[in-house]
């Protein structure tokens, strides 16, 4: 089945059609920049562009950076506090499916990459304006963790540890990587996880950062479908696959 899928993100919107069955992106993704502000209309605006763009008038999923309940936005930390109490569907139409941006990232990536098959504790971590986070047990999903939020060092960790500040503060590879490591240690110590996978954007320079962290016996390894994560997840929920649990098959 295609599905047009669509992640909001602090600094970008994405969408593509997807076939969820296979997990893959059918048309190449189109990407327009975050308004500023970020206030819903202007978003909404955004989101009707892609959809133009790919012509689109059957069901879709959309991602949120924040928690999601029932289809309302109860929590948007990188976007406008505009958006509290928003009803996704409301706002992009009847047929929208509106759930956390991570949440779907870890879906797919439960479904169709790094997490495929895999029992026990899951943890997917997407780094970029923000850090998000999907957990998942024996394959069902946990909703809107938001573990980014977690203080580490008096700081919210996404403060300290996001691909955000790293850019903002000019890091190096390897200094930021040691940011990255205190924190997923600090995950590893809370939720002793089997897997955690790594995903947002900087995943595709996972080469460069990756090898300078080890948390020992818990393995830590980049998303497979890098930053089409989200937008796949998206699609996946709007034809029912990913709803409030995910399971694995």
């Amino acid at each position: 089945m295609e599905v047009l899928g669509i992640d909001i993100g602090g600094s970008g919107i994405k969408g593509a059609t997807v076939d969820t069955a296979a997990g893959v992106l059918t048309r190449e993704r189109l990407r327009i920049p975050t308004p500023r502000p970020a206030v819903p209309v202007a978003v909404a605006q955004a989101v009707r562009e892609i959809v133009a763009h790919f012509s689109w008038t059957g069901p879709m999923g959309v991602t949120f950076p924040g928690v999601v309940l029932d289809g309302v936005v109860r929590m948007a930390a990188n976007l406008d506090r505009s958006w509290i109490g928003v009803k996704g569907a409301d706002l992009f139409g009847e047929q929208t499916v509106v759930l956390n941006d991570a949440d779907a990232a870890g879906v797919a990536e439960m479904a169709f990459g790094a997490g495929r098959d895999r029992r026990g504790v899951v943890l997917m971590l997407t780094f970029g304006t923000g850090i998000g986070s999907a957990l998942f047990v024996d394959g069902a999903l946990v909703p809107n963790t938001e573990f980014g939020h977690i203080e580490i060092r008096g700081k919210e960790a996404e403060h300290r540890a996001s691909d955000r500040v790293r850019e903002e503060e000019d890091l190096s590879w390897d200094k930021w990587a040691r940011r990255v490591e205190e924190y997923l240690r600090h995950m590893r110590d809370l939720l002793s996880p089997t897997l955690i996978v790594v995903g947002g954007g900087v995943s595709k320079k996972a080469g460069k950062f990756l090898p300078y962290i080890d948390l020992g016996d818990t393995p830590v390894v980049p998303a497979e479908l890098r930053n089409e994560a989200g937008i796949i997840g998206a699609a996946m929920a709007a034809t029912g696959a990913a709803t409030g649990a995910t399971r694995l098959p």
